[in-house]
């Protein structure tokens, strides 16, 4: 009978959104920056750059985690015998680590939190209130807001204050205020957590007039499940259930790192930055794969099998430099796939459902993902019944399957965000993946597995040689979303100037070793790629203005920590019209961000 081999890549990530050093003054004309956007909304981040060292600026690791990542490690421990991959960021276990941190000790660096575990709201400042105003209805109305009564009711009362464009704070009591932050992090509860903790359903139940110890409870419960989820996801790759992959440290661009040409081998036309090439990408991509591995075997106990390139972005010599630092598989995106065999005039059909390799990189595995599965599940299967949804994959997998020649094992990748897709799914999601992850696993012809237990079979699925491999991503195949628009592009002159900087000082030796430890991790955290999704003006300029805004504050502290002036032109905000946050649409793309 054949079979056909099934592997989910779940990738979670989220950038670094602290603000590592002292408050530094931006423009005085940027108006308080908003985040937006398919899965984030809004914090604000002060207009002066107003924050404490290591303050969290965006609130989104810790939402996630008690929304996302913990639902998606609770499906996969009621269906056992359902496997995975899931893929890590350094840079967000990081920021999961610090929030374990600020439960323990009760000093939190989040403004939200800090809020909740407030006892009077009557006394906050005036800037607190207009933050949780601004914050606490940005959300995906549709199935984090309208379906509570009670949560809706306070939106609407906030409508009416503001319907004539006056301050509604001011006429709203600490009560208003208790009832707000406490529905906003029950709305932001996954299913399953809401489903297993008692306190959350009444909570819920009660509706309205929340006093201190029922927020102090809900803060309590938020910090058990930041505390214990990283042993959580441990815990299921110990019993092998789960394969946990890695990207490098803080997820940069490493193809660009290497060489900013390469993003003409899929767009010959597209426009470059100013500068020639990024000083010392070399090193800085092997420092950035070497910092994964390293943080992976401290926490999980041994570096990863394989790796997913920060938004499956791949070169040739990024590659290399995978297969030489160990890494056994890499994935990236079916329209790479698509592009590598068009540029080397090779026909193969359904050539996303076996392993391939790269002579230049021996012993390093590629598999694709199939995008239009994928993206069933990341844009589509949320406007579904559950069921529809789970049966209708099914389905196409059967198909895939029955296409395949008899003596032919597919391997299809399904690969996307583990936390952004699923807001806009009913209940999270939740009776999505309990039909889904129920017909796999009584599924006589369909086997999920990783990539590291297909690779580790006395006999692993044949790869085929690919005789060239063109540089690109799994957003369109190519690399546009981070390079070519005109903002993109400033941004990486702005990286590049400053890296030049980092090189005369390091090379001066005037600074210690701590120093040097310092501004190595602040300049990886201005090289994640993050920085340069947001710039471009499809995306909503709330948004934009928000990580235009973080990322000039991360280049100010690293100038700091050189011991120099921030150059004048870190005052101007990079995007034309996001000082002013005025709105936008985001396209549609193949992937979620953040």
């Amino acid at each position: 009978m054949k079979t056909l081999d099934l592997v989910f890549l779940w990738h979670m990530h989220q950038p670094d959104y602290r603000d590592h050093g002292a408050a530094e003054k931006l423009g005085a004309d940027e108006a308080p920056a908003q985040q937006g956007g398919r899965a984030k909304y809004a914090l604000l981040a002060a207009a002066d750059g107003d924050t404490a060292p290591g303050e969290f600026v965006l609130p989104w690791v810790y939402l996630h985690a008690m929304k996302d990542y913990v639902d998606m490690a609770a499906h996969l421990e009621r269906h056992p015998q359902i496997r995975c991959v899931v893929n890590f960021v350094p840079v967000l276990l990081d920021q999961i680590e610090d929030y374990a941190r600020q439960f323990a000790s009760g000093q939190f660096r989040d403004p939200l939190l800090r809020i909740l575990a407030t006892p009077d709201l009557d006394r906050i400042s005036e800037a607190d209130r207009s933050l949780l105003l601004a914050t606490c209805f940005r959300s995906n109305h549709a199935t984090m807001l309208a379906p509570f009564p009670h949560y809706q009711r306070l939106h609407d009362l906030y409508q009416v204050l503001t319907d004539d464009g006056q301050t509604a704070s001011s006429y709203l009591s600490g009560a208003y205020f208790s009832d707000l932050v406490t529905w906003y992090h029950l709305a932001w509860t996954g299913e399953t957590e809401r489903r297993r903790n008692p306190l959350l359903a009444t909570l819920m139940s009660q509706g309205e007039g929340y006093d201190a110890g029922d927020r102090q409870g809900l803060l309590a419960s938020i910090g058990e499940l930041m505390t214990g989820l990283i042993p959580r996801w441990r815990a299921l790759a110990a019993r092998g259930q789960v394969e946990l992959s890695s990207t490098p440290q803080t997820h940069p661009l490493s193809p660009l790192l290497l060489d900013f040409r390469v993003a003409r081998e899929s767009l010959p036309e597209a426009p470059l930055p100013f500068s020639a090439a990024y000083p010392g990408g070399r090193s800085r991509v092997i420092a950035h794969i070497d910092a994964a591995r390293t943080s992976h075997a401290r926490r999980f106990g041994a570096p990863p099998v394989g790796m997913w390139p920060a938004e499956g972005a791949v070169s040739e010599d990024f590659v290399k430099h995978l297969a030489a630092a160990g890494c056994r598989w890499i994935a990236s995106g079916e329209g790479v796939l698509n592009n590598s065999l068009a540029a080397s005039k090779l026909a193969a059909p359904h050539a996303a459902y076996h392993p391939w390799q790269l002579e230049k990189a021996p012993g390093l595995t590629l598999f694709f993902r199939d995008e239009r599965l994928s993206d069933l599940i990341g844009f589509d299967y949320a406007k579904w019944h559950g069921r529809d949804a789970a049966q209708h994959l099914v389905l196409q997998l059967e198909a895939i399957l029955d296409a395949a020649a008899e003596n032919e094992t597919p391997v299809v990748s399904i690969i996307l965000d583990g936390e952004n897709a699923w807001e806009h799914y009913p209940y999270n999601g939740y009776y999505f993946f309990e039909d889904l992850y129920g017909l796999l696993a009584g599924h006589p012809r369909i086997r999920t597995t990783t990539y590291a237990e297909l690779l580790a079979r006395p006999s692993p699925p044949a790869a085929t040689v690919l005789p060239r491999l063109t540089a690109g991503s799994w957003v369109y195949g190519t690399l546009s979303t981070w390079i070519g628009d005109e903002a993109k592009n400033r941004g990486w002159d702005l990286l590049c100037e400053a890296k030049q900087s980092c090189d005369r000082v390091l090379a001066s030796g005037r600074l210690d070793a701590a120093q040097v430890a310092a501004v190595n991790a602040q300049l990886a955290i201005c090289e994640s790629s993050d920085w340069f999704w947001w710039f471009g003006d499809y995306n909503p300029s709330a948004a934009v203005a928000s990580f235009d805004s973080l990322y000039r504050r991360n280049l100010v502290r690293l100038y700091r920590l050189l011991q120099l002036e921030p150059p004048a032109q870190l005052d101007t905000p990079i995007c034309a019209g996001s000082a002013t946050a005025e709105g936008g649409s985001m396209r549609r793309v193949s992937v979620a961000s953040n």
